[in-house]
């Protein structure tokens, strides 16, 4: 199993060219997250986006490696997912 040292290091060989929030190419509905009785994004984001802070669920499209995994774990209908804009998104690191 890889250590979360390890991701954390992986995912910062990767570029981002960040939209701006209106446009990002994830919504998520907190109101239907805070009824969620299992928050299971916060366990499979592999970018670790999805955090539950002081109860309440955060979260962090910027981070976001477009593996989509959120909008299939999500079976309360919060998370909308959509491939991103024109020249926006992740760049991965070749080679």
């Amino acid at each position: 199993m890889i250590e979360k040292i390890e991701i954390k290091k992986r995912l910062g060989t990767l570029q981002y060219n960040t939209d701006s929030e209106e446009n990002a190419h994830i919504k998520v509905n907190k109101e239907i997250c805070s009824k969620c009785p299992h928050h299971a994004c916060t366990y499979a984001c592999p970018a670790q986006c999805y955090q539950i802070v002081g109860g309440k669920l955060t979260f962090r499209y910027e981070d976001c490696i477009e593996c989509g995994i959120c909008d299939i774990v999500c079976d309360q209908g919060a998370v909308k997912w959509n491939m991103p804009r024109g020249t926006y998104g992740v760049v991965y690191k070749e080679g």
